[in-house]
This record gives structure tokens, C-alpha cells and sequence, in this order.
């Protein structure tokens, strides 16, 4: 073999079909290269904003065989793996703790492939060669360290066979366990809680509210406008909110996933969906989600004015239902904590992988690492309850 790699500063470097000729069939939809490229041309992800990508390419005889999406950052901003008390320790040992590296797709707290290999290719030393690559960046490019971000667990292994420290995260995920309908789902509660989601979304519906999810042609102008509308209310409302996203973005995403396609009901392509809530015929609320290979992810919520439970109807049991009838296995929410247990999510492992260029900070790390592990293992294992 003729192994070499590139780095690419767009991922419009490598074409299209290439690039999704390697996604397996199961692939995250954040991975695929109209995703990624919309964030950098709509200029979400670019050096000013705390990015700058280095994208890894593996090459065999000028052929493109592995790729991971890669990016030098000045930041910790949008990445959701946090870090930022990695950073002040840092910065207490005199250490510049950026530039860095992140092998993750920017803005998205989602597990899935961070190493896209070709069909019949060696994949284990494929993602063995792209985790030395890594490393071999922090030298090159002067950097503290190298960091791979909600990846698969094997992935995971191969970059901690190859000296990346291995980390895990916690999230909250619904399961399809077989349901029927939405009162099969509400079966698997206890008498009270289950009394307790009737009456939130039944109190919903009693305000005048209701609710549709608008997928393909559906997602029109005004339907665009509201759904940017949503991620600005998600974002301002809190003091470390960031409006990593602008409108330019939104209007890509739709575009490329939101066209019409004979599969929209269970797309095997990302599908840009939006729930929206109305009342007295006028949007008030809704929600942003991705749809794909039965699987949903919850991305932005937001409301004009504040409805009781809408929160809930809009971002759990309004999708569950969806996820339900259209024989979805998986529903990712996103980031968040505890609360959503009692509607009918369970603590999720996420996975990352690390190595720090520093052996005193590196040391410090790796120490604070297991002892990490151990407490959401517990978690999700159900001998702890978790937290936020």
C-alpha cells in the first residue's frame, strides 16, 4: 500500500460522493458531507468563531480509504465534552491549553462514527493510523492535545490501544422496548407517573395547543423562519448560551434534508424535521430535530411566551409518539439531565478519547478519568441516580 495523509482546511476539498461513499449504513446524519460543509460555508465553523478545520484524509494510492472530520480549536465552545476545568488546571501549570484538536462534529452532542472508512478496508488500523495521525498533529501544528468526541466504542478502544486516555460522558435516550402505540409506552410506568404524563400532555391540549412535526416540502419559508425563531430562544435564554448557529445554516440544512423524498417517514438520508405548536392557529412554539435510519435527535426547542408543559409536549412526548409510529428505535434528545428520566429516558454512556501533550497535565487527567468512569457506570447501571 501507498498510505498518505492529508489535511483538508474544507471538507469541500473532498467531493461529496466520496466523502458519504464512505458512511456505513448505520451512519450519524451529523457525519454526512452536506452537514458538515453547511457549517462552513453558512461560516458557523471558521477561524474566527474558534475553528479552524484540519480535516484528516487517509489515502491509499490516491484513492480516499478513511476520513475524519477535524478541526484545530481556540476554544471549548460548542463541544459539549467538557473540559474547561482541564483548561484552568492548565492554565495554573502555565500551560496554553489551546490551540487544541477535536476529532467531533461541531455544535452536536451525538455518538456515532468519528473515523469514516472505506467498505472492505482494515477499519481497526484504519482508525489506528488516523488516532497516530492525531497525535502526531499535536507536534506539528504546536497544540496542547488531541481530543475525539462522542465516538463509537470501538473506536474509542483503538484510540486507547494507542495512548488516548478514554473518558466517559452521560446522557439520557429514550428506547423504543417494542411499543405499540403511545399507551403501551405509558404501560411501562407505574400507576402514578403514568397518571402524571396524561395529564401534562392532556393539560397541554387544554391551553388550545397543538401539534405537528413538518418534514420534506412541508418545511416551507415561514416554517424555516420559525424554526430559527426557536434556536434563538433556546440559546438566549440562558447566560452561556451561544448562537453558534445563524440563519444562513438553517437555510442549508433544509435545503440539502429537508427535500422531498419518497423515504421521508424513515429516511435513510438526515432529515431536518420541525414540531411545531400552535395556537389559536399561530406558532408559539416547536422544536428542531434530525431524523435518520430510525433513529431521531432532538437538536432546539424554544416559545414566545412560557404554556405549562409545553416543554415537555413539544420535546419528549409529542416525538416519543412520532418515534413510536414510525418504528424508530432510538430517540436522542440531546444534552441534559436528570428530569428526563421520569419520561421514559435512560442514562446513556457517551464516549471520548483524549491525549494531552503535557505529562503533568496529562498525568493529572488520566488520574481523575477512572474515578469519573466509575460514577456513571453506577449511574447508568441504576445503583446511582443520576444527575444533572
Amino acid at each position: 500500500m501507498s498510505i498518505e495523509v492529508r489535511l483538508h482546511a474544507r471538507v469541500a476539498e473532498i467531493p461529496a460522493a466520496t466523502w458519504d461513499a464512505l458512511l456505513p449504513d448505520d451512519a450519524s446524519p451529523f457525519l454526512e458531507h452536506g452537514w458538515l460543509d453547511a457549517l462552513e460555508e453558512a461560516g458557523c465553523v471558521a477561524p474566527d468563531r474558534g475553528w479552524l478545520p484540519r480535516h484528516i484524509g487517509v489515502y491509499d494510492g490516491g484513492r480516499l480509504v478513511a476520513a475524519a472530520p477535524a478541526y484545530v480549536k481556540g476554544n471549548s465552545e460548542g463541544e459539549f465534552v467538557f473540559d474547561h476545568q482541564w483548561a484552568g488546571v492548565a492554565h495554573r501549570l502555565g500551560i496554553d491549553y489551546y490551540p487544541k484538536l477535536i476529532l467531533a462534529v461541531p455544535f452536536t452532542p451525538a455518538t456515532g462514527d468519528r473515523v469514516l472508512t472505506a467498505p472492505g478496508e482494515d477499519r481497526a488500523a484504519l482508525v489506528g493510523l488516523v488516532a497516530e495521525a492525531a497525535r502526531a498533529m499535536i507536534a506539528q501544528l504546536g497544540l496542547s492535545s488531541a481530543h475525539m468526541l462522542f465516538p463509537r466504542s470501538d473506536e474509542a478502544a483503538v484510540f486507547e490501544a494507542h495512548g488516548f486516555g478514554r473518558r466517559l460522558g452521560l446522557q439520557f435516550h429514550w428506547k423504543n422496548k417494542g411499543y405499540s402505540t403511545y399507551d403501551d409506552f405509558l404501560g411501562s410506568f407505574a400507576s402514578k407517573r403514568r397518571h402524571q404524563l396524561r395529564r401534562e400532555r392532556r393539560l397541554v391540549a387544554e391551553q388550545g395547543i397543538t401539534l405537528e412535526t413538518r418534514r420534506g416540502a412541508d418545511v416551507d419559508e415561514e416554517t424555516l423562519a420559525f424554526a430559527y425563531k426557536c434556536y434563538l430562544a433556546t440559546v438566549d435564554k440562558f447566560t452561556w448560551g451561544r448562537r453558534y448557529l445563524n440563519e444562513k445554516f438553517f437555510r442549508l440544512a433544509v435545503e440539502r434534508f429537508a427535500g422531498p423524498r419518497d423515504d421521508a417517514w424513515k429516511p435513510k438520508r438526515a432529515s431536518f424535521e420541525v414540531v411545531v405548536a400552535k395556537k389559536d392557529g399561530r406558532a408559539i412554539g416547536g422544536a428542531v430535530n434530525v431524523a435518520k435510519n430510525g433513529r431521531l435527535y432532538g437538536r432546539y426547542w424554544g416559545a414566545e411566551a412560557e404554556f405549562p408543559f409545553l416543554h415537555f409536549a413539544v420535546c419528549y412526548y409529542h416525538s416519543i409518539d412520532e418515534c413510536i409510529a414510525r418504528g424508530f428505535s432510538t430517540f436522542e434528545p440531546g444534552a441534559g439531565g436528570e428530569h428526563k428520566v421520569a419520561r421514559g429516558f435512560s442514562p446513556t454512556a457517551t464516549e471520548s478519547a483524549h491525549a494531552i501533550a503535557d505529562k503533568r497535565l496529562d498525568r493529572i487527567v488520566r488520574d481523575f478519568l477512572p474515578r469519573e468512569r466509575e460514577h456513571i457506570e453506577k449511574i447508568v447501571s441504576g445503583e446511582l441516580e443520576g444527575e444533572e
